[in-house]
């Protein structure tokens, strides 16, 4: 199994949205790496949902049901998408300040290419950002 982050804006898909919807389409992806790394999705791969924009967090982890198919909303017929289905919120959302704030994380793609929008985490990676959804008591 590949684990993934896939960044939207909550204004346009949120975490409740997607969490009342159960199962969505991940369409929209225009950029060439990004849409490689839809490519790259296999079902049952994990991926954590993050809201960009001024929000900047973690907000929980969806699983691929579908792999990549054409996407409808691209008229050039290059770019595609993948089905995933809600699998559970983060119980702490995890900010992108408390990522970048753990050095063992300073080569996610998270932080190093912050603009991409479809992005592989390690399993060492994922496995601290897991943690880091508890809160600290």
């Amino acid at each position: 199994m590949n684990h993934w982050l896939i960044k939207t804006e909550p204004q346009v898909w949120s975490w409740e949205d997607q969490v009342t919807k159960g199962v969505t389409s991940w369409d929209g992806v225009r950029n060439y790496q990004a849409s490689n790394n839809l490519k790259a999705m296999k079902i049952g791969d994990l991926a954590l949902f993050y809201h960009s924009g001024n929000e900047r967090q973690i907000m929980g982890i969806v699983e691929v049901i579908k792999t990549y198919y054409p996407d409808p909303s691209d008229p050039s017929g290059r770019f595609g998408m993948v089905d995933v289905k809600t699998v559970r919120p983060f119980n702490h959302p995890v900010t992108l300040t408390a990522v970048k704030g753990d050095p063992r994380l300073e080569s996610l793609a998270l932080v190093r290419q912050s603009r991409l929008s479809v992005m592989p985490v390690d399993r060492a990676s994922w496995d601290i950002l897991i943690t880091m959804e508890k809160p600290i008591n």
